[in-house]
């Protein structure tokens, strides 16, 4: 009898659950491929688990198999980039980049997050209103494919077949669904695929030169109308790689956490800037914007150190943790939004989940994330099934007001299982059924990551 699969491999951060029959730790591609190539043989499910970060339900398997990635463990550094093994958390690529006077960009909220993980959805982050998203930044994979083969494929190698032109959301993110367009580089096909294509072993990853110094400030605003017309005007300015937005909902819940948070905000920016060489000058611009933004400088938190800055991110990183955790102790799974819209729809959008929150989930709800990108993450946060199910359905509502605004279901999270439906907001049926069609060329018997993405059996 084969040992019973340990729980950590059966949930997501989201508290979504699964059952599954065997766990695989393949070490290589070529066992990895194997595996995947049994499995096939004998018709059986394989899910594919990175480190359970996600929150959709991507790598929770629901019977089968499960090859987990965690011993795929390669790390080298070289001058301008690194060759990363899928099971290599994004803590240890920033640090090993940081290291060598490099920087990684892309940085998700959750650093235990793997590399292969991050690829399986193009995760971004707070740096993508600069940097972009993963996909920008992957040179070559090699990937373990169901009839038992791995390949590697460079950037610019094209696709071998065709497919038609599906049509792109004008968010400036977007991560549902297979983004098809013929000529597409095999590269672009992997990513955001969200383990239904093949398990990616290792990538190569460019990186760029550290910065010289940044500015790092906690912006506290006394009014939530100045903290988002701030973002409108801080978000041309060139050297700014992060604007991170906090709702007075956000602050309530992080201040159990940071009491220091000031009682008078009722709302806040996270903002980086690059200086350069000219340190001094910009940060006397910086004074000035901030006092014509009608920011409350004297409370907001400034970094003077990496410490200061690391400070900021936990932070950030606290307010997801809170979300998911209060959720839990209500005994519900996570209602959150991955929403994005195109950046001159912002204003619309976010005027949308306020009006439809306040109405039914008035203190019950928070608002966060990457506003530079018009990629805020909506949270509701349910006490009672009644709320559940009417959290459930005004999620629904607001996806479709984000994709009429030109906007996506989806900017970095992925779909998984828990999110599936949302594609068919986003996509036609017979778009979603040329997305499947590009699947059963890998996998005919849609076996691997079955329930991800797609509503089929």
């Amino acid at each position: 009898m084969e040992p019973a699969v340990p729980q950590p491999y059966l949930e997501d951060a989201s508290g979504f659950r699964g059952q599954a029959d065997r766990l695989f730790l393949p070490e290589s591609g070529e066992e990895a491929a194997g595996i995947l190539a049994e499995a096939a043989a004998v018709r059986v499910p394989v899910t594919i688990a990175g480190a359970g970060t996600g929150v959709t339900g991507g790598r929770v398997p629901q019977g089968g198999w499960v090859v987990s990635t965690e011993r795929l463990r390669r790390l080298e550094i070289f001058e301008d980039g690194a060759i990363a093994g899928a099971g290599v958390s994004l803590r240890d690529l920033h640090a090993a980049v940081a290291a060598a006077g490099r920087l990684y960009p892309p940085d998700p909220t959750e650093w235990t997050a793997s590399v292969g993980g991050s690829i399986a959805t193009n995760a971004s982050g707070s740096r993508s209103f600069r940097y972009g998203a993963t996909r920008r930044w992957v040179r070559s994979l090699k990937v373990a494919l169901m009839d038992g083969s791995v390949r590697t494929f460079e950037r610019g190698d094209r696709i071998d077949f065709p497919v038609p032109a599906i049509p792109r959301s004008a968010a400036t993110k977007n991560t549902a669904g297979y983004l098809l367009d013929p000529g597409m580089d095999w590269i672009d096909l992997f990513i955001g695929s969200e383990g239904t294509l093949g398990l990616v072993v290792e990538a190569t990853l460019a990186s760029v030169p550290a910065p010289e110094s940044l500015l790092t400030g906690v912006v506290f605003f006394q009014s939530d109308e100045r903290a988002v017309r701030a973002v409108d005007a801080w978000r041309p300015l060139t050297p700014v790689r992060m604007l991170e937005y906090f709702d007075r909902g956000s602050l309530l819940l992080l201040r159990a956490r940071f009491p220091e948070i000031p009682e008078s905000a009722f709302a806040a920016v996270l903002v980086e800037a690059e200086l350069g060489g000219r340190a001094s000058e910009e940060i006397d611009h910086w004074v000035h914007r901030l006092e014509a933004a009608g920011a409350d400088v004297e409370a907001s938190w400034f970094a003077a150190s990496d410490h200061d800055r690391e400070r900021f991110r936990r932070v950030r990183h606290a307010l997801p943790e809170l979300v998911n955790d209060t959720v839990r102790r209500n005994g519900f799974t996570k209602l959150g939004s991955d929403y994005a819209v195109p950046v001159d729809r912002n204003l619309e959008m976010l005027s949308r989940y306020r009006q439809r929150l306040d109405g039914e989930f008035a203190g019950r709800y928070v608002i966060f994330g990457h506003i530079g990108d018009a990629h805020l993450h909506v949270n509701i946060l349910p006490s009672s099934q009644d709320e559940f199910d009417r959290g459930a359905r005004a999620m629904i509502d607001l996806a479709r007001h984000a994709v009429a605004l030109g906007g996506t279901v989806s900017a970095e999270h992925g779909l998984g299982k828990r999110k599936k439906a949302l594609l068919e907001i986003q996509y036609t049926r017979q778009q979603i059924e040329a997305m499947i069609a590009v699947k059963r060329r890998f996998d005919p018997h849609l076996l691997l990551g079955r329930g991800n993405l797609f509503s089929i059996s």
